[in-house]
């Protein structure tokens, strides 16, 4: 009795038993139509954005979240930038690296990238000690000059732990013409990533011996720098190349990857654009629902009318009552996929046990279980995307009903 008439009516249609069924079912449809598109649409931004945590998180367990390195030379004051790197309070860790591209040779023969670092610092950058399978990290000592291969590069080249590998790295200019630079290392031990540009990809030595093989002095490629905050990752390589006045050349983990999180961001528009299409189906059941309940409520209509409802309260009445099937289905949608989304993991264990398969073998996606991540900004945009639509699917029929015309609609009566 406190609600204004057009709501009032619009529960009473929604609540009461109509005697045509099929319209009925046609609202059921509307609703459940837009439910699985919102839980579908949810779990899966959820699945595409836990892959994509999965993977930045893999990536920046070994690279750095920033980097500073001389422009077109090596960095001859690199002690000086690390010591400036540790002034700065949003500085987690910095540490000197030497970068090169080599091929190494076994067994067999595979390009990568040769990383120069020192073990003692590179634990504050990277967690690559962590991610050893064999061997140390540590016992890349000066002048030994055993080398760390990536599980797969190791696989690659055929080598395992006590092998001897040849690093064969840039051309030098002599007398008799340009003659590479060849080296040859132990293999002291095999680390495995998770991520495929460096188990594939990436071998680690000592400093000072890739110093000695690249004939660098004491200079280095640059300096890597792990933060407290990584988002402000190119501010403060930044500042501190800015502080040590010299032509620097800084990239941040953004850069580095930016077409891999490019792509990632316009594979995760696009799948929430087509998913979107299963809410608009809903939407468009709605419509149809909506027609059909004005055709059959025309007398109502009409005596409404001679009772002095205006056209314009005609109209809220069918955009409350189909707005109210909106709701309920972007509820039950938001619900079903916060929950789906929740219990993702048991149910891929329960379908790979129930019919005997791997859903995610782990040669493939490097990962055992399926990643999930719910972020608040995605649910809330798809419920208002939801009920945007089931708005604009009542505009139409509640137009219609407006126009009603009480002797038209009575006539037959």
């Amino acid at each position: 009795m406190f609600k204004p008439i057009p709501v009032a009516i619009g529960l009473r249609y929604l609540r009461a038993k109509r005697r045509n069924g099929f319209i009925s079912f046609i609202s059921l449809a509307s609703i459940l139509g837009i439910a699985l598109g919102v839980a579908a649409l949810i779990t899966t931004l959820a699945v595409m954005s836990g892959f994509q945590r999965e993977i930045r998180d893999r990536m920046l367990q070994m690279a750095a979240h920033a980097t500073i390195s001389a422009d077109g030379a090596s960095m001859q004051n690199w002690r000086q930038a690390v010591e400036e790197a540790y002034r700065d309070p949003r500085v987690a860790g910095a540490a000197p690296y030497i970068e090169a591209e080599a091929l190494i040779t076994g067994p067999q023969r595979q390009p990568a990238i040769v990383r120069g670092v020192i073990p003692a610092e590179e634990s504050k950058v990277s967690v690559l000690a962590q991610k050893m399978t064999q061997g140390r990290l540590d016992q890349l000592t000066p002048g030994s000059f055993n080398i760390v291969l990536g599980s797969e590069l190791a696989l690659w080249l055929n080598v395992g732990v006590g092998d001897k590998v040849i690093v064969t790295t840039d051309f030098q200019a002599s007398p008799v013409g340009a003659i590479p630079q060849m080296k040859r290392f132990t293999v002291s031990g095999i680390f495995e990533a998770g991520y495929q540009e460096y188990d594939k990809g990436l071998a680690v030595a000592n400093f000072q011996d890739l110093q000695r093989v690249l004939r660098m002095g004491d200079a280095a490629t640059g300096v890597r720098l792990r933060l407290h905050d990584m988002d402000q990752s190119f501010a403060v390589a930044r500042d501190l190349a800015l502080r040590l006045r010299g032509p620097y050349r800084v990239t941040d983990w953004q850069q580095d990857n930016a077409n891999m999180f490019r792509a990632l961001k316009l594979e995760k528009t696009m799948m929430a654009i087509l998913l979107s299409l299963i809410i608009a189906m809903g939407a468009f059941n709605l419509v149809s629902s909506q027609v059909m309940l004005v055709t059959d409520k025309q007398a109502d209509i009409a005596i409404l009318r001679t009772l002095g409802l205006t056209p314009g309260g005609v109209m809220k009445v069918f955009m409350v009552q189909g707005s109210l099937i909106g709701v309920i289905g972007t509820i039950a949608g938001v619900v079903g996929g916060i929950a789906l989304t929740l219990n993702l993991e048991r149910i891929l264990r329960a379908i790979e046990h129930v019919f005997g398969v791997q859903l995610m073998p782990e040669d493939v996606y490097y990962i055992t279980g399926l990643p999930t991540q719910l972020e608040a900004s995605d649910v809330t945009i798809i419920a208002i995307v939801a009920l945007v639509m089931a708005f604009l699917a009542t505009l139409y029929p509640a137009w219609s009903a407006s126009r009603t015309a009480p002797a038209e609609a009575l006539r037959y009566e």
